[in-house]
């Protein structure tokens, strides 16, 4: 059996600047406000195409079936969208963001799918349509479509690019994973949560995070990431649902000497210093 011809697609994770919960559809999906950043922390999609129709996935991830992965599904459901039904692909994923963490990597892997193939297979597809397929895998997919930092509203698939500089932050992991599902099921909406207009955003953009309060009730070890972070920086919070929290810094070597810091005394941790990306790598 001759070797598979992978050649490599990056998927970027990204981070939420702001995160606002403004309302609630019948559907039960929660209607959002948020700023999204890309990182350059990536994993790396793995792709070679194949003439036969097959959709393999080489390495599926621990307690996940192929057919529930991401990028299965993102594979599928193009090649069912587009009429490709002859277009087959191997899937191999090198992973570095973590599960569980906030941090979109499954999305991010979808994204990168969906993008890559569409060339790959020259389906021809626009962005306009890829994004309207990847919504339907998950709510963070069209962010990483769109490919640059965005206002996002409605469930996250209402995007405006926003022109705000790229900053260097430090990333913590706690050594616990949490489910989407169950930080928004214990959400409750209150007359606070006010939506905010897009023009107030280029100037300042407000460091909240309306899912972090019952996120640090539900599990301790993320306020104790907090906690940590804040000795650094008091603007500490948290991305998208966690339970990852990150800290933005001045520059690069800050960034690098604060995690080498907190590695040190905290080696349970998983700690990153990264940098915003102004544009995802597949869009260059």
């Amino acid at each position: 059996m001759s070797a598979i011809n992978f050649t490599p697609y990056p998927a970027p994770a990204k981070l939420n600047l702001m995160l606002k919960v403004v309302g609630k559809r019948e559907d039960g999906y929660h209607l959002l406000q948020s700023v999204f950043c890309l990182i350059d922390l990536c994993d790396t999609i793995h792709l070679a195409p194949r003439d036969d129709g097959r959709i393999i996935l080489h390495n599926p991830q621990a307690g996940i079936s192929p057919e529930n992965d991401l990028t299965y599904r993102a594979a599928l459901a193009l090649q069912q969208f587009s009429g490709c039904l002859k277009k087959g692909v191997d899937i191999k994923i090198d992973k570095k963001i973590p599960m569980g963490g906030g941090l979109g990597g499954g999305s991010s892997n979808a994204a990168t799918v969906l993008m890559a193939l569409n060339r790959l297979w020259a389906c021809g597809l626009t962005e306009e349509q890829l994004i309207d397929l990847g919504v339907k895998l998950g709510a963070d997919v069209p962010f990483f479509i769109f490919g640059k930092t965005a206002f996002a509203e409605g469930i996250g698939e209402q995007l405006t690019p926003l022109p705000i500089d790229l900053p260097h932050f430090v990333i913590i992991r706690p050594p616990v994973a949490v489910a989407t599902k169950e930080i928004f099921s214990h959400f409750v909406l209150t007359s606070l949560n006010k939506p905010i207009r897009i023009n107030g955003l280029t100037e300042s953009i407000p460091l909240t995070n309306d899912l972090q309060n019952i996120a640090v009730m539900r599990y301790p070890q993320i306020a104790h990431a907090l906690a940590v972070l804040q000795q650094y920086g008091e603007k500490a919070m948290m991305t998208g649902s966690g339970s990852c929290v990150f800290l933005q810094v001045k520059n690069g070597k800050q960034a690098q000497q604060i995690a080498a810091q907190i590695q040190a005394t905290h080696p349970e941790y998983g700690v990153w210093a990264v940098k915003g990306l102004a544009y995802h790598p597949l869009k260059k």
